[in-house]
């Protein structure tokens, strides 16, 4: 029994640090509508976004030599954010993606490629072996205060083959 003590402080370590964690990104999150409040299309700069949202999860480049940033607030959060810079090195466009009428273009036969680039990096991917199916998860919100859950199946040459939303039961619970 003495061996067991340590086994179990370090477990309450990584359940507090995990917690502390969560919280973390949550509050970064809450972050999203000042920081968004700060910038404006036409007049701010790469260098604007780039000091409110930071590195940016990836890099889209656009036709015509725009490029897109994603700032991705998965798992915890409910938005991904797409925000357009054109050639003159100001921001054109902020979208936050993850919404009905983004949801409504993810279409049968769609690669997998498209859809990541039109919702941003997903929550949370798995693959069901016997279904030849792979799942992508996104959170998001129903513009109420019901948390959501947004999943796309692909078959094994990563095409769509469905794709809905659920409501995001905590624990499934």
């Amino acid at each position: 029994m003495v061996l067991d003590f340590p086994f179990r402080r370090a477990g309450a370590f990584r359940a507090a640090l995990s917690m502390s964690l969560v919280a973390l990104l949550m509050a970064l999150a809450g972050c999203d509508p000042q920081r968004i409040a700060e910038l404006e299309e036409g007049t701010s700069t790469e260098a604007d976004v780039r000091a409110r949202f930071g590195e940016p999860e990836r890099v889209w480049d656009e036709p015509g030599g725009a490029r897109t940033f994603e700032y991705n607030r998965q798992p915890a959060g409910h938005q991904n954010y797409m925000i357009t810079i054109g050639t003159d090195g100001r921001m054109s466009a902020l979208r936050q993606v993850l919404a009905p009428h983004q949801f409504e273009q993810i279409v049968p036969g769609m690669a997998q490629g498209e859809v990541r680039r039109r919702l941003g990096k997903p929550m949370k991917q798995m693959t069901f072996e016997r279904k030849g199916e792979t799942a992508w998860d996104w959170r998001w919100n129903d513009g109420g205060n019901q948390p959501m859950i947004f999943t796309v199946y692909f078959d094994p040459l990563g095409r769509v083959l469905r794709s809905g939303s659920a409501f995001d039961v905590p624990d499934g619970r």
